[in-house]
């Protein structure tokens, strides 16, 4: 009876991530449907993204609906961010440091936003990459969704590090597609891809009104919501991708960590729930190879073989993790885990985060 008990608290588990998951993509914009109208602004705001944005700025050049004006926010870089956009002959914005009450990503997108004149504005993070039609189906879509769109990208990974992400990315995709987050009044946006009206954006208020927040889209669509703004989230596989932290480990460690505990308390309750029962059966079945030979055994090798199924349906939707870290997906676990306890050690005992050679105050109080 207790092996039975023991093997439907492991399915449930296991069913809460099909409760969770929708594949939101963006479907492709057909010449039937209706022009986005009004002009294209890209802000980009980049520091020390000399390596990343060629990628960008190149793909930007190859769009379908190419923009109106792309303007590139120098925010402090120490190596040739400037020099690299100004070859793609685009507007290059000098950054200046943060005023006090403001953090450095969000003052640069401020100011990239103030020298834009486009009707419409996509932000977008130097790491993104987008296919040719990208930009005119995100159009189509923000037209018939109404409001602000956001898009997760797809996770381009090249190094076994960057792979242990899986877990952390595939638990992303459950916060931003869950549909219990529909009518959450603290809906976030994913910060990477974000495509909004101008009237919209000021509306909200725009970054002004998050200045001082480390985690500027999930607050940022919180505002868009506040203003009655739907907002609207998709994946970007196929169409937004990213290669997130091609930096080394401690960056990726630094990345996840800034916001993965604070960014729990941003979701709805029942998402919560759902991740948490998904993630605490994840863990249970990765016991799995520890308990063969015992009584104990089947249940907990069924759910891992359901498990890992299921992760390489999602992976499908995430990112290019390779073709066995999915099939070995405790490590990623693990990985998880430490980035959680660090967040927790930075939130609770240092009261900041590090990012990109700042120290960034927990509530913004100072950015350094």
């Amino acid at each position: 009876m207790g092996l039975l008990l023991l093997a439907a608290l492991l399915a449930c588990g296991c069913a809460a991530g099909l409760v969770l998951f929708r594949a939101n993509t963006i479907p492709l914009a057909r010449p039937s449907d209706a022009p986005a109208g009004g002009r294209l602004s890209v802000v980009i705001p980049a520091r020390n993204e000399a390596r990343n944005l060629p990628h960008l700025l190149g793909s930007l050049q190859a769009q379908t609906r190419r923009p109106f004006e792309i303007i590139v926010v120098d925010d402090g870089s120490e190596d040739d961010t400037r020099a690299v956009a100004e070859r793609f002959g685009v507007t290059v914005v000098g950054g200046t440091p943060p005023p006090p009450g403001w953090t450095g990503k969000n003052w640069a997108v401020w100011n990239g936003y103030k020298r834009s004149s486009g009707e419409l504005i996509a932000f977008l993070d130097a790491d993104v990459r987008l296919a040719p039609d990208a930009l005119a189906s995100l159009l189509a879509e923000r037209a018939k969704a109404g409001g602000v769109v956001s898009v997760v990208p797809f996770h381009l990974t090249e190094r076994f590090y960057e792979r242990l992400a899986l877990i952390a990315n595939i638990l992303g995709l459950f916060a931003f597609t869950s549909k219990f987050e529909r009518a959450n009044p603290k809906k976030g946006l994913y910060g990477s891809c974000i495509l909004t009206a101008r009237d919209d954006y000021e509306r909200a208020q725009g970054h002004e009104a998050i200045k001082s927040e480390l985690l500027d889209d999930l607050n940022l669509g919180a505002k868009f919501m506040e203003a009655g703004i739907p907002v609207t989230n998709f994946i970007g596989r196929g169409m937004v991708s990213f290669r997130m932290y091609p930096g080394g480990i401690r960056s990726e460690i630094e990345g996840f960590s800034k916001g993965a505990v604070l960014s729990t308390g941003k979701l709805n309750g029942r998402t919560i729930a759902l991740v948490a029962a998904w993630l605490v059966g994840l863990i249970a079945a990765e016991a799995a190879p520890f308990l063969l030979g015992t009584s104990w055994a089947w249940p907990f090798v069924a759910g891992y073989v359901f498990y890992t199924a299921q992760i390489y349906y999602f992976v499908r939707y995430t990112g290019r993790f390779g073709r066995w870290l999915p099939a070995i997906h405790m490590l990623s676990t693990a990985f998880f885990l430490v980035v959680m306890a660090y967040s927790a050690y930075q939130v609770v005992f240092l009261g900041r985060v590090a990012w990109k050679g700042r120290r960034i105050e927990v509530g913004g109080r100072k950015n350094r």
